[in-house]
Parts: structure tokens; C-alpha cells; sequence
């Protein structure tokens, strides 16, 4: 039969190694780590602030439009005043949509805000080329800086799929046409129709938006309204891409 336990003396022996550790412990040991557990805690509150912050800017601004962007205020304060007023996408061409998706993201209604299989072409190709979708580009523009960093990158990669989850494809198009850059200072399609036509953005033609969406990636070495050879080539194969996504129901999500 086994013998009891003495818990007795199994929790004295427990005390007795517990106070020999403390007593081993220097004072400059606890002072340590008192400031590292401080600065965790902090790190750790920090971090959850954060979260919360995005999360609710990513539900303030799947409704209300937002009144600037971090891109703008830099240029405004470089440039002094800027050109920028919103339009609500039923008042925009549908040609400008489906020719915006055709210039920068043909699967824009087919993915969740990461296009995979371009991100594999891009890094097939020795990323030369762009992989980044419109959802992403919102991300970018409303929320956070421009240049090339992996700090953004990674930040981007985090919030686009919570924006494709809480936003309408349609709200995240509508908002890619209104905070693009289509020429020095001058942002969103609502000052960039009458910049370079003279027309308001419900009355911009196929061409007119095909040329608008071909000089996005460039907008201040590109003109709209006195189109290199280049651009007159890039808008005519952005019109054939719209005219495909239309066919083939690519526009369903946002039409």
C-alpha cells in the first residue's frame, strides 16, 4: 500500500525554494525587470490601440467620405492649395469605372483584395511589375503614406482584407476615383474631367475616361488632354479591357 503524501511538507519545501530564488536575485535584477514588464505591457496596449484605431477608421469610412488623405496634406503643404472635391459614384461615367478596373485591376470583382496570382507574376518577374489591386491602392492613399517600405507593405497586406470585408466593391471603387492623383495636386475624378476636358465626371466620354485611367500610374508625367504616343496606345487598350470586362460580367460587382 502506497504511503500518503505529507502536503504538509511538500508545500514547506515549495516555500523554501521560492524564497531561496528571490533571495538569489539581485536588486539589479528586479530592477530590471520591472521596466521590462512595464514597457511589454506598454507595447502590448499600444499594439491593441492600434488595432482598434484601423478597425474603426475602416468602419467610419465605409460610410462617410473622407475629407482628405495623408498624400493630399503633403502635397498641399508642398504646393499650397490642392484641387479636390468628392463625387458620389451615380455621378460618375460608368465608362470611367470599368475603364479605372481595365488601367489598374481587370479581376477587381474576382478577389478578396489580394490578387495572388498577380503577386506571383510581379515577384516571377523580378517585381518590375505592379501587383498592387485598387482595394490595396485605397488602402494605401486613405490610410497610409507613399514610397516603397516593407513596414507599409505589411500594414497594406493587414487592412485590405479587413476593408474588402466591411466595405462594398463599389464603395472601395467610388473611393479609388476620388482620391487618385490625375495631375500635379489635382485629385479625384471630380476635378480631374473638367482639369483636362471641360466636363463633369457623368459626362466624360469612353475615350476621355480611357485616357484619365491611362495616365494614373504617372499622373504628373502624363496628360489626359495632349496624350503622348504612349497614352493614346495605353487608353486604346484600356478601352478593348473595358469592353472585355463588360462582356464577360467583370463590372457585376460595382455596376
Amino acid at each position: 500500500m502506497a504511503k500518503p503524501v505529507n502536503t504538509s511538507k511538500t508545500g514547506t519545501a515549495a516555500r523554501r525554494n521560492r524564497k531561496a530564488k528571490s533571495a538569489a536575485e539581485t536588486p539589479a535584477d528586479a530592477a530590471l525587470r520591472t521596466p521590462a514588464r512595464w514597457f511589454a505591457r506598454v507595447a502590448l496596449w499600444a499594439a491593441l490601440g492600434l488595432v482598434g484605431l484601423a478597425g474603426a477608421l475602416v468602419l467610419l469610412f465605409s460610410t462617410f467620405n473622407p475629407p482628405i488623405t495623408p498624400y493630399m496634406m503633403s502635397e498641399r503643404a508642398r504646393l499650397g492649395e490642392i484641387a479636390h472635391d468628392w463625387v458620389p459614384m451615380e455621378e460618375i461615367a460608368p465608362v470611367m469605372a470599368r475603364a479605372a478596373v481595365a488601367a489598374e485591376d481587370a479581376n477587381f470583382c474576382l478577389h478578396w483584395g489580394l490578387d495572388l496570382k498577380a503577386i506571383r507574376t510581379a515577384m516571377a518577374s523580378g517585381g518590375n511589375r505592379g501587383a498592387s489591386t485598387i482595394s490595396q491602392q485605397v488602402v494605401k492613399n486613405v490610410y497610409l503614406w507613399q514610397g516603397r517600405s516593407w513596414l507599409r507593405k505589411a500594414l497594406e497586406a493587414g487592412m485590405t482584407p479587413a476593408v474588402e470585408a466591411v466595405w462594398s466593391k463599389r464603395r472601395i471603387l467610388e473611393t479609388y476615383l476620388n482620391v487618385a492623383e490625375f495631375d500635379e495636386g489635382v485629385f479625384g475624378v471630380g476635378r480631374a474631367a473638367p482639369h483636362y476636358f471641360g466636363v463633369s465626371a457623368a459626362d466624360l466620354s469612353e475615350v476621355q475616361a480611357a485616357r484619365l485611367a491611362a495616365i494614373l500610374p504617372d499622373p504628373k508625367a502624363r496628360s489626359a488632354s495632349d496624350p503622348s504616343d504612349f497614352v493614346r496606345r495605353r487608353a486604346a487598350a484600356i478601352l478593348d479591357g473595358a469592353a472585355t470586362i463588360r462582356r464577360d460580367g467583370r463590372d457585376d460587382c460595382f455596376e
